[in-house]
């Protein structure tokens, strides 16, 4: 009985410090409660609506760049960013000590972030971090509510697949320059938007950029992110997708066969002037213009001898040298001052006044015909020529196939080279023209310059007999639509045809070592060009001309060489310069021919039989 009680006493004793425990609890979530409620409510309603709702800009996907067949030269890959919303940041220094616990920030970016924050449109982001890794990203996500003012984005960079394949057409993006971002749209002021700064990203930047759109939520006082409200969005549409004439196989086929050497091709396709290789070496990698190329990669790019930055293939001009030939025979044969048949001696110089004028070769070619002369590229052959025209009538007919005009392909860029004449040395000199200049025009030396794609787009002419037109994008709908037919007599144009098929055709052409292009001796038609880069004086001759590879780069002669093929149906026209690389066809000419190859390889064209292009039209 005793125990009972005693058990009853201690079981009372419990229940009563139990609940003694739990009406003090009670007590103290009801105090704290009225406390918040009644006490501090007018403190937290003021919190709570001091909640603002704002808008985050979304930045549109930029619209991909693709070659002829859909294949990628220009897209897209995620970027993960830290970004900095100065409006939201209350004790910068506070954001960015707790930030250095979770990832390294050296004091140089810290001061960076600074001088970003203190300067920055205050409702503009700041961007923070660049290009993070998943787990940097994954790790600051996670400790984001207790960094206010910031925001991890996913956005997008720009890639390019292939790097230097079509860099200077293609080009590049970049940041938007602080001039042209002052005062700008949002979206130009995103520290994650690019625009494009040179060649297609350039030129077509408004359609590929797209539309930006903007995503609403919502912040706490201190600078939190409380909710996103996706119901409540803009979306962002993307830029438009842009086809190209380019192939991308065939270009880099042309890099492949311009072997790191210093210059530029061209290949057009015959049937509707569409360029498919368009490439200047040697080229640069515009990826890292698009993440942010460092000063001292870009001060190698600008200070490299060999210009990788240049388009050699629209800027470039250099004297035709005896590409130039053909134009000369057919515009003689037109006007009626050149025979086929005649024959004229070549002892290897002629003279003028007081003045000898000398041929490439220098025990001269003998007494040959207009067909021959094509063929070895006699210059003598064609001062006569270029004598008997003037300089007025090479002008108009250098014109018409398209020298001195600015073939831009829409790009905006490029040179027109040079067509002179005798007004243009007026206004350019002062100096009335003379007859020595005629006659080195008409072997395309001398104030003469054209690009390599002028230099295709005369091939191109030559070959069609129509004012072939190039062109870089694709159209939405092809056209069949013919060229118009070129101003030169079918007669004439035969005659260039023929003398460039005995250049590469004939035993004794220039480039008869580049014959056959597919293993059947399928013909082709061609024509090599040496440009010379300073005058030769009379005692380099007297004392023999040193060799060209004996002389420093910048003084060796420029290698050309344009071409078609088929020659019986011609399918494409290519030009190929190769700066400072001496003779055309040695140098240049099988650079050509391997790039018609390849041309010729995508087409049924490459499985003709050997018999193809024998006839001529």
């Amino acid at each position: 009985m005793v125990r009972d009680d005693d058990n009853s006493s201690r079981f009372t004793r419990r229940t009563l410090i139990l609940g003694a425990v739990g009406a003090a609890g009670f007590a103290g979530i009801a105090s704290r409660l009225y406390q918040l409620q009644i006490l501090e409510a007018a403190k937290y309603r003021g919190l709570s609506e001091e909640n603002q709702f704002n808008f985050r800009l979304l930045v549109p996907s930029r619209g991909q760049i693709l070659d002829r067949n859909g294949r990628v030269f220009a897209a897209n890959v995620e970027n993960y960013r830290l970004l900095l919303m100065p409006d939201q940041v209350k004790d910068l220094e506070a954001v960015l000590a707790r930030l250095g616990e979770l990832v390294a920030l050296s004091p140089a970016r810290k001061a960076a972030i600074r001088k970003k924050f203190a300067k920055h449109d205050p409702f503009a982001p700041v961007q923070v971090i660049d290009n993070m890794d998943w787990p940097t990203f994954a790790k600051v996500n996670l400790w984001l509510p207790d960094l206010p003012g910031l925001q991890t984005d996913v956005g997008e960079v720009r890639q390019y697949p292939d790097g230097a394949n079509a860099a200077h057409i293609i080009g590049y993006v970049g940041r938007v320059p602080p001039e042209q971002a002052k005062g700008a749209a949002p979206l130009l002021r995103h520290p994650g938007f690019r625009i494009g700064r040179t060649g297609i990203e350039k030129k077509y930047d408004l359609q590929l950029r797209g539309t930006a759109g903007a995503l609403k939520y919502e912040v706490n006082a201190l600078g939190r992110v409380v909710r996103e409200l996706p119901d409540i969005q803009t979306r962002a549409s993307s830029g438009e997708t842009l086809r190209l004439t380019l192939d991308k196989e065939l270009q880099a086929s042309a890099l492949k066969a311009l072997d790191g050497t210093s210059g530029a091709a061209c290949l057009l396709d015959l049937e509707n002037g569409q360029v498919r290789v368009l490439t200047s070496t040697p080229s640069y990698d515009p990826n890292k213009f698009a993440r942010g190329i460092s000063g001292a990669d870009y001060k190698a790019l600008l200070d490299d001898e060999f210009k990788p930055l240049f388009n050699k293939a629209m800027s470039g001009a250099y004297p035709p040298a005896s590409c130039f030939k053909p134009v000369v025979a057919m515009a003689a044969f037109d006007a009626g001052l050149a025979d086929p048949d005649e024959r004229i001696r070549c002892t290897g110089k002629i003279k003028l006044g007081d003045r000898e004028f000398h041929c490439w070769r220098r025990r001269g070619h003998g007494l040959i015909n207009l067909n021959t002369a094509l063929g070895v590229s006699c210059d003598i052959y064609f001062y006569e020529l270029a004598k008997r025209l003037g300089i007025d009538r090479l002008h108009d007919a250098a014109i018409k196939f398209g020298f001195g005009r600015l073939f831009d392909l829409g790009l905006g860029t490029g040179s027109k080279g040079l067509v002179p004449n005798q007004a243009w040395k007026r206004a350019r000199f002062d100096l009335p023209w003379s007859q020595g200049e005629t006659l080195i025009a008409g072997i395309g030396q001398g104030y003469l310059a054209a690009t390599p794609l002028q230099l295709a787009v005369m091939t191109g002419r030559m070959a069609t007999g129509r004012m072939i037109e190039p062109s870089l994008v694709l159209p939405e709908q092809e056209t069949t639509a013919l060229a118009e037919p070129l101003a030169f007599s079918p007669a004439a144009l035969q005659i260039a045809r023929n003398g460039m098929s005995a250049v590469v055709n004939q035993p004794w052409g220039t480039a008869y070592v580049a014959r056959g292009l597919d293993g059947k001796n399928m013909q082709w038609a061609g024509k090599s060009g040496t440009g010379q880069v300073r005058r030769i004086s009379r005692a380099e001759r007297d004392d023999r001309v040193r060799r060209n590879e004996e002389l420093p780069w910048k003084l060796r002669d420029h290698a050309l060489f344009v071409g078609y093929a088929p020659f019986e149906k011609p399918k494409f026209a290519v030009s190929v310069v190769v700066e400072h690389g001496g003779g055309g066809s040695k140098v240049a000419g099988p650079k050509a021919r391997k790039i018609l190859q390849s041309a010729l390889a995508q087409t049924e064209l490459a499985s003709a039989s050997g018999t193809m292009g024998a006839k001529l039209p």
